[in-house]
């Protein structure tokens, strides 16, 4: 009977682990457009990047670990490079470069997110 008992309370033990796990969550275009909103003075106007720019940079590309979340975070910059007026087309896409940041994809309203690993 003990045996049974410190079995179920194992059992216990390992089901509560596994629902406290966090569970992870998709990269949002809100976290993105946020992350990057100091970034929209810069790809109109030119100049110098803003240190805070280069920060959201660096916390999108830390949010897109995985292939969806690359794709999705790609879907948001292209859309948010065609919706805002005034954008220097040169500058967005040559904003990850000025911050070091890698990322596997030009930004751009023409970018084809469907092919982004």
């Amino acid at each position: 009977m003990a045996y049974s008992a410190m079995t179920k309370l194992a059992l216990v033990v390992a089901l509560c682990m596994v629902v406290s796990v966090p569970i992870a969550q998709a990269i949002t275009c809100g976290q993105v457009s946020s992350s990057l909103a100091p970034c929209i003075n810069y790809v109109r106007k030119g100049g110098v990047v803003p240190p805070a720019c280069c920060n959201g940079i660096r916390a999108v590309n830390g949010l897109a670990r995985t292939t969806p979340d690359r794709r999705a975070a790609c879907n948001c910059l292209k859309q948010l490079s065609g919706s805002i007026s005034g954008v220097n087309p040169n500058n967005a896409a040559g904003l990850p470069g000025k911050c070091g940041v890698n990322i596997p994809y030009k930004i751009s309203a023409s970018t084809n997110c469907a092919t982004v690993k």
